[in-house]
């Protein structure tokens, strides 16, 4: 599943639209799979890895609030049936994602 952190939404505020990806799209890992916009910006959610769009979630795109109540349950954006498992090494693990905030942030 792909969405976004709680950092980014608490970054974000309130959510008003999110654009989801055709089920069945090919994405690229790096590429802009959606569009998450707020009261305060619009952001590209960009693919984590490269695969197919299996499932969208249209609960979120008719109540984009969910992104802000629930990031990691009801707020996923969209699921990608990974292409390869080589990208993964290129993905943040928690820790390191956390450092990284913590570094941007001082």
């Amino acid at each position: 599943m792909v969405g976004i952190t709680a950092h980014a939404q608490e970054e974000l505020r309130d959510v008003v639209f999110v654009e989801l990806p055709t089920v069945g799209k090919a994405i690229k890992q790096g590429d802009p799979a959606a569009v998450v916009e707020s009261v305060k910006a619009a952001f590209d959610i960009y693919a984590p890895v490269s695969g197919t769009v299996p499932r969208v979630n249209e609960a979120v795109a008719k109540s984009p609030q969910l992104v802000n109540q629930d990031c990691y349950g009801q707020g996923w954006l969209f699921a990608i049936a990974p292409s390869s498992s080589e990208e993964f090494s290129r993905l943040l693990s928690p820790e390191e994602y956390a450092r990284q905030i913590q570094a941007s942030t001082h």
